[in-house]
Order: C-alpha cells, then structure tokens, then sequence
C-alpha cells in the first residue's frame, strides 16, 4: 500500500467495491514498525505472537525481513497444531493447555519433528502432559511460567496468571518435573505486563502518567532480581534452559537489558494498536485497521456503522476499544463507544460520507 494513500480519500478509493467490514494491513507502516521493533530490541532474537498478527502471510512476512525474528508464542494448543500443520516450527504455547485431546494432537506434530513448547506453572499440568506424551513415546519440551508481578502496599502492579510465585513453588515444580520420563523442562517465561501492557503517557491523565512511570521503575529492578534468581536455581539443579523469554511491545527497553534474557516476544507492536500511542518511550506507526459501513445518518454529524471491530484485552476502558482513525476528526460517542452491531460516531468535518461508505478504525 503506497505511503500517498494515508488519508481518507486514498484508503477509500483502494477499497471500493470491496465488502465491509474488512480488516486491512499497510505494508509500508508495517515494515517502518518492524525496523522500529529490531532497533528498539537491540541485539536480542525475538519471538513473534501469532495471536496478536492472526495472519499466516503477515507472519511469514515478517520472518523473512530479518534472521533475529526466531518463533512463534503461540496462544493455545490447537493454534499451535495448526501453524505447524502449516509449516511454522518452534513455536512456544505461551498458556497451559489442560484439554488432553489438545495435547495429544501437540505430541503427534513433536513426533513428526516439530518443536512445540508448552507453558505450565503447576504439577498438574506436567502431569497431564506426561500421561500422553507416554502414550506417543515422545518427549515434549516445557518451559516454566513465573509470575513477576510486583506488590506494593495495596495494590498487586502485575497481572493473576501464574501459580509460581517464589522459589519455594518453583522448586516444587522442579522436584516434580525430576520425577517424569517424557517432560523435558526447556524454557522459562516471566511476563511483565505491568511494564509492557500499562501505558503511561495517556493524554489528559498527569498525575496517573506519573504515578505508574514511577511504579515501573520500582518494578524493573525487582523483576531482573526475581528473573536471575529464578535461572539460578534452575541450572542449580541441574537443568539446562534453550528458552529465557520476557517482555513485550511495551517493555523491550528494560527487558533487553536483563543478562539472563535469551529472547523477547513482540506482537502487538507490529501492528500498533492505539494502546501503543500512549506511551512515553517509544511510538510506532498505525499499519492495521478496518472499515465498517456507514449505514444510518440518525442526525447531523451522526454516522452509524454496522459491527464494531476488535476490542484490546484487559479491564474495559476507553483505551481498550477501537478509535476512528479515518476521517480525521472522526471519533466514538460517549454513551455507545464502539458495539457489538452498531458502532456511532461523531464527525464534523469536510468529507462527504454516506450510505455505505466506510469509517476506518
């Protein structure tokens, strides 16, 4: 998509005639966010996020345009069995997956010479995978989610997702893992979301801005302790680790700089969702959108659209839903935000919209 055509009147003439919705990539704003992505981490392999690209092609694209892009997160077991039934390898299940059906299709793509790598944080989930792995005759490869979140008094800066929490349940974890046959530990993750997934540069909210600019700087030092310690007392017992992941779109800067980190995973940030416009330390180019069609004019400057698009995960906010983007000017009613079926928005300005036409979000 030529660089002249980011405006209304361009994106609307490229897809006339085309059925809406429609989602939509701009390959030049992709690529200017992929050289923003290589910069910003530095020296270090990153692991792309399938689930935040949705895209084989886009995936593929990306993985050609530079040898530091190294594997896929994937976000469950049956997308996993799928990008490898397509050709994708190395691929790191970044949730545990509890369905044994799942499971097994995982072990059979392992005994065809794929590597999959499965998340777990309790006993319970390696044994699950022990019990089919065995009936495959495979050994699948594992790797150790830790929770880094941080607490300070009241509040818990992080996000619920792990059951290991402090050395004492990671080597609960590790004695168990000694005792099985077909669980190999490969890996270990500790996600900072409360760095990569809070912003902290949103518009009109200073003194919020300021308090978690200042919660993410008492984090950092915290998370690379609990990181280190954590490798530590796995090569203590003798283990040996190919992965080390953390990070995301929102942290690279202070991920990359952990010794221990043998990667970083990035997904979200090839696209840049708006959540990545409010940030302090880095900024990346809009490359994905969709257009739903006008189809009510309910009063002046008043333009209904049928659907609403994607919404961001994590607690509902307005930063959390999708923005008009084109015209410029366009932006969501307070009351309706963007809907399940209909998504009104308000716009004012000079170009002429009617029945049918598409708003870009």
């Amino acid at each position: 998509m030529p660089e002249t055509t980011i405006s209304y009147s361009g994106y609307k003439d490229i897809f006339k005639g085309r059925k809406l919705p429609l989602a939509f990539i701009n390959m030049d704003l992709l690529d200017e966010n992929i050289r923003g992505i290589l910069r910003r981490s530095g020296n270090i392999p990153v692991r792309i996020a399938s689930k935040s690209i949705r895209c084989r092609y886009i995936l593929d694209y990306i993985f050609r345009t530079d040898k530091r892009f190294q594997g896929i997160m994937s976000y469950s077991g049956s997308e996993a069995v799928f990008l490898s039934r397509h050709g994708f390898n190395d691929i790191l299940v970044a949730y545990p997956v509890v369905n044994h059906m799942e499971i097994d299709d995982i072990c059979m793509e392992i005994k065809k010479g794929k590597y999959i790598n499965l998340m777990v944080d309790r006993p319970g989930h390696l044994q699950l995978i022990e019990k089919s792995a065995e009936s495959h005759g495979v050994k699948v490869p594992v790797c150790l989610d830790i929770d880094v979140s941080v607490d300070f008094p009241g509040l818990h800066f992080g996000v619920w997702r792990s059951a290991i929490r402090t050395l004492h349940d990671l080597k609960t974890v590790l004695n168990e893992i000694k005792k099985l046959d077909y669980v190999s530990l490969e890996g270990l993750m500790g996600y900072e979301a409360q760095i990569a997934g809070v912003v902290d540069n949103a518009p009109g909210q200073w003194l919020m801005n300021h308090i978690i600019r200042l919660l993410k700087s008492l984090s950092v030092n915290k998370i690379v302790e609990k990181r280190k310690r954590a490798v530590d007392m796995i090569l203590d017992m003798g283990f040996e680790l190919k992965i080390i992941n953390g990070g995301g779109t929102g942290s690279l800067e202070t991920t990359t700089k952990e010794t221990a980190i043998t990667e970083v995973t990035v997904g979200s940030g090839f696209y840049n969702s708006h959540l990545f416009d409010n940030y302090k330390n880095f900024r990346h180019q809009p490359a994905a959108g969709f257009a739903l069609a006008v189809n009510r004019h309910p009063a002046e400057n008043i333009y209904t659209c049928a659907g609403g698009g994607y919404i961001a995960s994590g607690t509902p906010e307005p930063l959390k839903l999708p923005v008009p983007f084109l015209p410029e000017g366009a932006r969501l009613t307070k009351n309706e935000g963007a809907g399940e079926v209909q998504t009104p928005v308000i716009y004012k300005g000079n170009e002429k919209i009617g029945m049918g036409d598409p708003i870009f979000f």
